[in-house]
């Protein structure tokens, strides 16, 4: 994403953080703790959340606990029944003293701890092709200068749409194989019965169709980095074939008995929480730790709209003929940053382009033209909404009404929409999931 950047990395500088204790008191999950520093935590009953809860009271998305120079803030994230401390219903509030947060059924208690954690921030405000200038886009930067130029594994996590991908090439070109091929392999956009020949090559004859021996990605990635996308979605059958050749760094192709050795790297990326697919029994364990010998996380871009216009900007030079932000009125921009971006910068990298050839068309496409901007109207008796809410409610409104005719239009077709929508197959899932469809 950046345009004629050396391999020198900026240095970096220690950034001290207070952290926080959040324990589960009273509740299905009682006795549940969590230590946190610096990060915002998300809550909520999704397993996408920092901190799950099996309370059926509670959101799938319930509220954001984030620490902070003044206190430790909690914001409501458009939950149902809201969040309260002791009768009082808060929608965004800042604490510097230990309180309990109470969440459907469940209490939180939260209190500062007199620990300090130190992390590490780039002073720079890009690694390789991603760009950032928020801190946690910083703190993800001092991650990956430590991890490029070591041969460990890596698992990245993060949103469908943040740039894992993005991510995984930077690493690459940074390590000592960046002369090496760099290979994507995506567990999603195929399909399982192809899966282990796509993976690790076949003979000729190994079964019907396959006319000529044909090496895997692991062959084509030797010498280089093999980035396997979307990894929650590998058929657990392969799973213990994929461990034997991180084990032993060979793989035998279909239909052969013989072994061939691969010199690979491996990075992995997933939008699920791997971790809890584990403990549901629905991914290895013993896959799952070799795998993810060390994490990077990309944050979605609702963490990190200090970025935004950075990003557009980038996105504007990049177009052909290039532009300048002010290619863009002041009612633009104000609409860019409102917006939730639940497809977060890939969505953002296409409404950009969708504005400039079509700015009469909303950030939702041309299907959302048919569709009445949602409206926020409030009794006259009614306490006005934080600005924030009042847009986020709008937002949700638009994603809900946009899903619904998108997926009559497609006969309920979720690639089809996916394809429409310009996003991809599981953000259309999340969404619908999200909305409950």
């Amino acid at each position: 994403m950046t345009d004629g950047l050396t391999r020198a990395q900026a240095p970096t500088r220690l950034v001290s953080y207070a952290k926080t204790l959040i324990v589960v008191t009273e509740g299905p999950d009682a006795g549940k703790r969590l230590e946190i520093a610096g990060s915002p935590i998300r809550i909520g009953s999704s397993p996408e959340n920092n901190l799950v809860l099996t309370d059926d009271t509670v959101s799938r998305r319930h509220c954001e606990v984030v620490p902070t120079a003044n206190g430790i803030q909690v914001r409501d994230d458009g939950s149902t029944n809201g969040i309260f401390v002791g009768s009082a219903r808060i929608i965004d509030a800042v604490f510097n003293d230990a309180f309990s947060l109470r969440v459907g059924q469940t209490v939180l208690k939260i209190e500062p701890m007199t620990g300090m954690v130190d992390r590490e921030q780039s002073t720079g405000d890009h690694f390789g092709e991603i760009l950032g200038q928020s801190a946690c886009m910083r703190e993800l930067f001092a991650d990956l200068m430590r991890i490029a130029p070591t041969e460990v594994s890596v698992l990245i996590e993060g949103e469908t749409g943040t740039g894992k991908e993005l991510v995984a090439d930077s690493i690459h070109g940074a390590s000592a194989r960046a002369t090496g091929p760099f290979v994507v392999f995506d567990c999603s956009a195929i399909a399982p019965t192809l899966a282990e020949s796509e993976l690790f090559g076949h003979e000729r004859g190994a079964f019907t169709g396959a006319v000529a021996s044909r090496p895997g990605v692991f062959e084509q990635a030797s010498g280089g980095t093999i980035f396997l996308d979307e990894l929650g979605e590998l058929p657990k059958d392969l799973q213990p074939k994929l461990l034997r050749v991180l084990e032993k760094r060979e793989v035998k192709r279909l239909g052969s008995s013989r072994t061939i050795p691969v010199d690979i790297r491996l990075i992995a990326a997933t939008n699920r929480n791997l971790m809890a697919e584990v403990e549901r029994g629905n991914f290895r364990e013993d896959v799952y730790f070799r795998i993810a010998a060390t994490h990077a996380y990309v944050p979605p871009l609702r963490d990190r709209l200090d970025d935004l216009t950075m990003l557009v900007t980038h996105f504007l030079k990049r177009s052909t003929p290039s532009r300048t932000p002010d290619a863009f009125p002041e009612h633009v921009w104000q609409m860019l940053h409102a917006y939730r971006w639940p497809g977060n910068v890939r969505e953002l990298q296409n409404a950009v382009q969708r504005l400039l050839i079509t700015p009469e068309r909303s950030l939702g496409g041309a299907q959302a033209r048919a569709m009445p901007a949602p409206t926020v109207v409030p009794s006259p008796s009614a306490e006005p909404e934080p600005l924030r809410i009042a847009r986020r409610d709008a937002a949700d409104e638009f994603e809900r009404g946009y899903l619904q005719q998108l997926l009559g239009k497609t006969g309920g077709n979720v690639t089809r929409a996916a394809a429409i929508a310009e996003v991809s197959r599981q953000m259309v899932q999340k969404l619908m999931r999200k909305h409950g469809l």
